[in-house]
């Protein structure tokens, strides 16, 4: 099993360091630098209540806080650390740019401030399914008897995991693109980007600067860059990396594995990467009934962890061990309840079409709950490649009208409950509606291609929404 290289550790007391928004990250990160005796000032554009009582903790800790003015770069600033969602085209980054200052993420300064003998990383990152991968690798990594914990972008801070005193033997890293831009130097053991679709592209100026961040991931790996075979992107990502000498490119299908790639084979994950004569040989990893729940891009989440696993020197055991004790997170295709021969299923978590359409994929015939905010997204190939599927769609939420004229234009014979409304009452609304359109054998699916926020706080409560209205339905015959 690899080491994860160490940066140079750096003299921090007295650097003047400016930590550019408040917030998850910001905040630990300025009381981080703080503590090792950096001179740290925080510019938030906001200037709300809530701000203003972080402000306050953090002044009287001895750190300079400037509410509602994010734009202007602190006299003397010798570094910028910034939290992910600061989009590169501010003036603070513009200004940094001219003065020759570096701008690092919070995943940058957690790298450089890792100690010796620090844990390796394996890193994820995807439009889709990251979350779900990276804590099916901990599972994995925990089940050959590895210190390991999911950190990054999902649970335990990335800062809270390279200084906390627990000592880990590999941590299982999920990165978002956001994170990767500002992450210059981070160096995984190995690395795999699960699949690339258009999203955040307000962020990222384009698709291709979009895939550019992602494709950082793979810079500098030491033992395999994991790709997706049905996504060519990403192999091409791959081949434009600049990685250590010996690194492998690892490729995982759903279909049958060539060398070097990982597979299923009649119902069964196999490995051609990391066994001896792979031309000729494979090994039995788990059974598609070991992943729960086994839609297809599941299966492609779990084949992605466990080729980082191996990568790192895992025994086939611990890949099966593992994916039978993973479960998935609520709110990502959650079986919820059958009613009445009605199969209803929570993939909330669905928030763009790259996402819905894996879930769509997944299940036959549909009543599909979709509709929320659309972001930018356009709805015609999702409707084109899953009409055939559809029974019936039921819509929400503010942008609505886009999926239902892809229906109308795509898929005109499947019936559409278009629903104007917006209250709290609106989800039990839909699933009543489903509810009526679906007959014994069919699945009402919420996959909604769309964010949640015009009508719930958050995905979250979005799917609870629809387990409520499910649960009430099956209570009483009526959501």
């Amino acid at each position: 099993m690899g080491i994860g290289k160490v940066t140079e550790q750096l003299d921090w007391n007295g650097k003047k360091v400016t930590v550019a928004g408040l917030g998850v990250s910001g905040i630990p990160a300025a009381r981080v630098l703080h503590a090792r005796g950096a001179l740290v000032t925080v510019v938030n554009d906001g200037d709300d209540e809530r701000s203003r009582a972080q402000a306050a903790e953090l002044e009287a800790e001895g750190i300079t806080v400037r509410l509602g003015d994010g734009a202007t770069l602190p006299a003397g600033t010798e570094l910028i650390v910034t939290t992910p969602g600061w989009q590169p085209d501010k003036p603070l980054f513009a200004a940094a740019a001219e003065a020759g200052v570096e701008v690092w993420g919070d995943v940058e300064l957690a790298w450089r401030l890792r100690g010796p003998g620090a844990a390796p990383w394996l890193a994820v990152t995807g439009t889709n399914g990251k979350t779900t991968t990276v804590r099916m690798l901990a599972s994995i990594l925990e089940a050959a008897g590895l210190r390991t914990a999911a950190v990054g972008n999902i649970g335990v801070s990335l800062l809270d995991a390279v200084l906390g005193e627990e000592e880990y033997d590999v941590l299982a890293v999920e990165l978002s693109s956001y994170q990767l831009h500002w992450a210059p130097s981070v160096r995984a053991h190995s690395a795999a980007v699960l699949n690339l679709a258009p999203d955040h592209l307000d962020w990222h100026g384009s698709m291709e600067a979009y895939a550019a961040d992602k494709g950082r991931i793979y810079e500098g790996n030491q033992v395999a860059c994991v790709y997706n075979v049905a996504d060519g992107v990403t192999e091409d990502l791959v081949r434009e990396a600049d990685v250590e000498e010996g690194c492998r490119a690892i490729g995982f299908t759903l279909g049958t594995p060539g060398p070097s790639q990982l597979g299923v084979v009649e119902g069964i994950l196999v490995d051609r990467a990391f066994v001896e004569n792979r031309q000729k040989n494979a090994q039995e990893l788990a059974e598609v009934s070991d992943v729960q729940p086994p839609a297809p891009h599941n299966i492609a989440n779990a084949l992605a962890a466990a080729a980082l696993a191996r990568a790192f020197g895992v025994e086939a055991k611990a890949v099966r061990d593992g994916l039978k004790a993973f479960r998935p997170d609520p709110h990502r295709i959650e079986l919820v309840e059958e009613v009445e021969g009605v199969t209803y299923v929570d993939d909330s978590k669905a928030t763009n079409t790259h996402a819905a359409e894996a879930s769509l994929a997944a299940y036959d015939p549909i009543v599909w709950i979709a509709g929320g905010l659309a972001k930018g997204a356009a709805f015609d190939e999702l409707v084109q490649r899953s009409a055939k599927r559809l029974r019936g769609a039921v819509l929400i939420g503010a942008d609505r009208a886009l999926i239902r004229e892809a229906l109308a234009r795509h898929a005109p014979e499947v019936p559409v409950v278009d629903l104007d409304r917006t209250d709290t009452g609106a989800m039990s609304e839909a699933v009543r509606e489903a509810a009526r359109l679906a007959h014994p054998g069919d699945t009402v699916l919420l996959a909604p291609a769309c964010a949640s926020m015009d009508m719930f706080t958050n995905y979250n409560k979005r799917g609870e929404a629809f387990a409520d209205a499910v649960r009430a339905l099956a209570a009483t015959g009526d959501a």
